[in-house]
Order: C-alpha cells, then sequence, then structure tokens
C-alpha cells in the first residue's frame, strides 16, 4: 500500500499531478477550450473514462473485464474533478483528441485520447462467479505488472496452477487463499488483495512493513537514546515529523515517518501541504539555514504516501534545478517491454529558506513507496548526500487500485521509477552507501544505534 503508518492512501491509484494545457501558437479560441466532455483512453492504466457535467466515471479495463471505478464530482474549477479530497485535472489539447490527467497528491501525468464509444464490456453487467473473478484478477497483472521477468515468474504458469483449481462452488475464503498464495511470491509490498476488512500482501523477504505500533516503539527509542541532549526537539503533523538540534555545533535532524496523513481531519492534498509547509518554514529559517553545517534525515520507518511532499522537501535542499527521476507505465497489454514515454520529474529550487549543505539520509527495509521516491530525488541533488544503514523496501509505483467483479479488489503496480541511467530499484530497493544495522533486536537490547551516530559522525568530521 502506499503508506503504511499514517492514512492509507488508495487514491494514489490515480497518483499524479498536471501542469495546466498552454494553447499552441495560431490555435483557435475554440480549439484552445475544447472540452472536456465525452470519453477517454488512457495510455497504459487499463483506463477509460467517461466525463459529463457531473463528473469523471472511471472503468476499469482488461482484455477479458470493463468494471467501473471511481466516480469524481466535477469541483468549480473547469475541468477539475473531486474524489474524496484529490483533486483530478484533465487538460485537453488544443486539438481536443487529446488530453492530459493529473491527480494533486503526486508527481507526472498521463495521456488521455478521445474514443467514440465505450468498450462493448463496459455496456453489460459483469459475471459475478468465482471464475471470473481469477480470470480478471489474473489479466490485471498479465496487462499491468512490470517486474514479472526481473522476479522471475512465470506468470502463466501461475494460472495454469491456480485456474483449475476455482470453480463454481469456490467459496470467498477459498478464492481470497489462492490469490494470496499467487501474489506471495513477487514480495511485493505494493501488491494487496482485500475482500472487506480481511487483506493480505507481503513485502521483500528479511524487512518489516512499517505499522503504527512499530512507529511508535522506534519513536520512543530515538527521542530516548537518539535526542537524549538534543534541543528544541518539535513534532509536526500529529507527530510523523520531528525536528531537533543536536548536540553537536551545526547538526540538525529531521525525521519523516510519513509522507501523507499530516493533517488527520481534512484528507485533501491541500491540507497535508499546508502542515507540511508549516514544518519546514518552521524548521528551515533563515538563521537555522546559515547555521546548520549537516543534516542527519531520518526515513527509517516510512509508510510512504504523496510522492509530491518528497518532492516539495527536495525543493528544500538544493540551490540548483535538477531531476529527481523519469517515471514510465506499462502501455501495451500484450507485451511487457513497451511503456510510456519517459517523463523527467524535476526538483526546482524553493523561493524559501533552503539547505544546501551536507545530509546523511537513514534508510531501512521500512522505508516504503514516497519514502523511497523522496530517497531516489535525492541520489541526484547537488552537494553531498549520502545513504547509511540498510536497503529500502524496493516499491516505487502508484499503485493501481483495481475492482474484482465479485466485490474483492486487488492493489498492484505498473510503473517504473527510472534512474538517470535508465535502472529501477524495484525488488531490491536503493542500496545504502554505508551499511549499519537498523533497530535490529540486538541494536534494541544494547541500546544502540549504530546508522544514527554514524551519520554523526560524519558530518562532523565533514564540517
Amino acid at each position: 500500500m502506499r503508506n503504511a503508518v499514517g492514512t492509507a492512501a488508495s487514491l494514489l491509484a490515480l497518483a499524479l499531478a498536471v501542469p495546466a494545457a498552454v494553447a499552441a501558437p495560431g490555435t483557435t479560441a475554440k480549439a484552445a477550450t475544447a472540452t472536456t466532455t465525452g470519453l477517454w483512453r488512457m495510455d497504459g492504466y487499463g483506463t477509460v473514462l467517461a466525463i459529463d457535467g457531473r463528473g469523471a466515471q472511471e472503468y476499469q479495463t482488461t482484455a477479458v473485464s470493463c468494471l467501473k471505478g471511481y466516480f469524481a464530482t466535477a469541483a468549480p474549477k473547469p475541468g477539475t474533478y473531486d474524489v474524496e479530497g484529490a483533486v483530478i485535472t484533465v487538460r485537453p489539447a488544443p486539438d481536443g483528441e487529446h488530453a492530459r490527467f493529473g491527480v494533486d497528491v503526486a508527481v507526472g501525468h498521463r495521456q488521455l485520447r478521445r474514443i467514440g464509444s465505450l468498450p462493448a464490456a463496459c455496456t453489460r453487467p459483469p459475471a459475478t462467479d468465482p471464475r471470473t473473478a481469477f480470470d480478471v484478477f489474473w489479466q490485471s497483472f498479465e496487462e499491468n505488472y512490470p517486474f514479472f521477468a526481473a522476479k522471475g515468474i512465470d506468470w502463466h504458469a501461475v494460472r495454469d496452477r491456480y485456474r483449475p483449481l476455482v470453480h463454481k462452488d469456490t467459496t470467498r475464503a477459498q478464492l481470497f487463499d489462492i490469490f494470496s498464495r499467487m501474489i506471495t511470491p513477487l514480495h511485493d509490498a505494493h501488491i494487496l488483495v482485500l475482500d472487506g476488512d480481511r487483506h493480505y500482501g507481503v513485502g521483500r523477504p528479511g524487512t518489516v512493513v512499517p505499522t503504527e505500533e512499530l512507529n511508535d516503539k522506534v519513536k520512543k527509542f530515538v527521542v530516548e537514546r537518539d535526542l537524549a541532549q538534543a534541543t528544541g526537539r518539535q513534532d509536526f503533523a500529529g507527530g510523523l515529523i520531528t525536528y531537533a538540534d543536536l548536540n553537536q555545533q551545526g547538526l540538525g535532524y529531521l525525521r519523516i515517518a510519513s509522507f501523507d496523513g499530516y493533517d488527520r481531519d481534512d484528507p485533501s492534498y491541500t491540507a497535508q501541504l499546508a502542515e507540511l509547509d508549516r514544518a519546514l518554514d518552521t524548521v528551515l529559517t533563515p538563521a537555522r539555514t546559515r547555521a546548520l553545517r549537516g543534516l542527519v534525515i531520518d526515513l527509517r520507518i516510512n509508510g510512504g504516501g504523496s510522492d509530491a511532499l518528497g518532492i516539495r522537501i527536495a525543493e528544500r535542499l538544493t540551490d540548483t534545478p535538477y531531476v529527481a527521476y523519469s517515471k514510465r507505465a506499462r502501455n501495451d497489454p500484450a507485451d511487457p517491454a513497451e511503456h510510456t514515454r519517459p517523463e523527467p520529474i524535476p526538483v526546482v529550487p524553493s523561493a524559501k529558506p533552503r539547505y544546501t549543505g551536507p545530509v546523511a539520509l537513514l534508510t531501512g527495509g521500512s522505508t516504503v513507496s514516497a519514502g523511497e521516491t523522496f530517497t531516489q530525488a535525492l541520489i541526484d541533488r547537488p552537494g553531498r548526500t549520502v545513504r547509511i544503514g540498510q536497503p529500502t523496501q524496493g516499491v516505487f509505483s502508484d499503485v493501481m487500485v483495481r475492482g474484482l467483479p465479485n466485490g474483492m479488489a486487488v492493489w498492484l503496480p505498473n510503473e517504473e521509477y527510472l534512474t538517470r541511467t535508465g535502472g529501477t530499484f524495484d525488488g531490491t530497493g536503493i542500496p545504502a552507501q554505508i551499511t549499519e544495522p537498523v533497530f535490529t533486536d540486538e541494536e534494541f537490547a544494547k541500546n544502540r544505534d549504530s546508522a544514527f551516530d554514524r551519520a554523526v559522525e560524519l558530518l562532523r568530521s565533514a564540517r
């Protein structure tokens, strides 16, 4: 899931933000204001949108199915639609036949192409028997999941093994168990099988997907051990963000446990961004940015959330524009080697006070999703950034939420976040440059935090 510590962000299945369209020179006023009303097919993502004056209806499509997804209500601003606090933006191109789609909680955009009619499967009620649910489940992965080859999984062999076990009398509990067994070998923390309150997922072997209980335990340990001599400790975002000045001249400590859930009363991205900005404005004052000689950023327990919030922080850590990473998605159901055009995601220096000195970034297997994209966003950060601890979890993509015709659901990824050289860290996670244990039983038992101590030592010697 996108966030295991804060609020679970299922809407990150939509996660994209989109710049406003600009009319090309010489286009007519009519073309420049082309309507969003009509039917649109997304490039990749197995999605068709039907937009009218009431809002935008999602249809989730595969070669064997079409199911209604979310409905986003038309918002006051033209071309915007609201769904549970997330704001979707659709901007038509001047030709009226193409458009760009986005959601404010994340980065990048998706391409839309106008179509004349809904796929035939969208016009009739779906069958709800267990075998049909199985076929939609399997096909959703077959058409969208990017990592079968990298993980050595023959998905066709998986179908051949499990489909004969499903018949008209298969119970929901049995089907849930079959789906769970099918996804287990993928060890992908962005895959989740859901049936009401029941859910199943599994992360990378040897790692722990963060929970609120783990976050509370680690925060207590850090406060009592690492920050015992610190001054000016402040909590923000309901305790998900902590800052303190360390008892070492010019060093600071910033702990980020989530990139979501900052305002529990208002789930909108606008509210989350406002709380993050309040924290950053309080911490990164002009006086402190001048005085800091080193900053520890602790992501070792971070359940993810909004990539856009991570970019917002990166913008306060550089004076020079650079590319955080590029995104692409599978867009040919029959060919896993085909993708959308990679889109560079920029980091543009903030107009507010910035800290641009050395950073020691603490990561581990419980650094998940948006915690990892933020980590990736700092790899090419101008200036000195060193990663200390253990590899991150290894899941980067926004999550597709796919309904099944029997009322169950599955979450799965379909995107890759590319490095400057075109590689990815999916599956393996982003490695630490300096390896230290992270919150092991031995570390707790001996009241030791080797990664934190190494970070302080390196920053002190770097001054």
